[in-house]
């Protein structure tokens, strides 16, 4: 399978497999919600090409990075990506499926993210290969599994933050209030003032007590000027240049 190199934010080298999905917007929005917690361990789950990781690790919001990948080819890509921009002392990558909870990594990290499938199965496009559509869909485990195990791998008090579809929004919380992370955070994230949002994130507490920060909406772009970048918004532009949403966005 071909290869393409592409260098992306804090200058990383990134390479992706032709065909396969792109680094998008969803995943650089996820890295910069994370908390900088630059003592504590995290753990990734559906890893991908590495990037979110990647974007972490070059910010130093964590200590050590587990980043956990079920398909080989992309687990292997993660690996060249990992050790191609010099992060092989701060990222593992584990290839395995986060439905088989590991003993050895139950509450072992303070922080646990993960940019899941959005779809269930039978949605989108029919004709899409097979690692996309396990990229996409709900092939492999749903939210549900993905809030188990990071339930399963933080620690008490630990952090769960996860990008998502608005209109599954009720499928999330229901997922995250089942496996005992209390959603304590939310952004709703727009293209432009004159759309319905796009994308929802979300940080949960293990064991937290409840309580939600709806923040205020994070839009993309000024109105009628989507799709360039020189036309961002002001909140935009200030997570491109700090790696971090403004701390408007991390308390009430």
């Amino acid at each position: 399978m071909t290869e393409k190199p592409e260098k992306i934010n804090d200058d990383i080298m990134l390479l992706q497999n032709a065909g396969s999905l792109a680094f998008g917007t969803d995943a650089y929005l996820l890295s910069a919600y994370l908390r900088s917690a630059p003592k504590q361990t995290a753990c990734e789950l559906g890893a991908g090409s590495g990037v979110i990781s990647l974007l972490a690790a070059a910010r130093g919001k964590f200590a050590h990075i587990t980043a956990v990948e079920l398909q080989q080819p992309l687990a292997s890509l993660a690996v060249r990506n990992v050790e191609k921009n010099g992060f092989s002392d701060k990222i593992d990558v584990i290839c395995a499926d986060i439905r088989q909870i590991a003993p050895d990594l139950r509450e072992r990290f303070g922080a646990v993210f993960s940019n899941p499938p959005y779809l269930p199965c039978g949605c989108g496009r029919e004709n899409e290969n097979e690692s996309n559509a396990i990229s996409r869909h709900e092939v492999c485990g749903g939210i549900a599994d993905f809030a188990m195990t990071a339930a399963a791998y933080l620690r008490y008090g630990g952090l769960f933050y996860t990008v998502y579809r608005p209109d599954r929004l009720p499928a999330l919380l229901l997922a995250c209030r089942q496996h005992r992370l209390e959603p304590k955070r939310m952004t709703l994230v727009f293209p432009t003032i004159h759309h319905t949002p796009s994308l929802v994130l979300l940080e949960a507490k293990k064991h937290g007590a409840p309580g939600l920060f709806l923040t205020k909406p994070l839009i993309i772009y000024r109105a009628g000027m989507e799709q360039k970048n020189e036309n961002y918004t002001d909140d935009m532009n200030y997570i491109y240049e700090n790696g971090a949403f403004h701390e408007q966005y991390q308390k009430p």
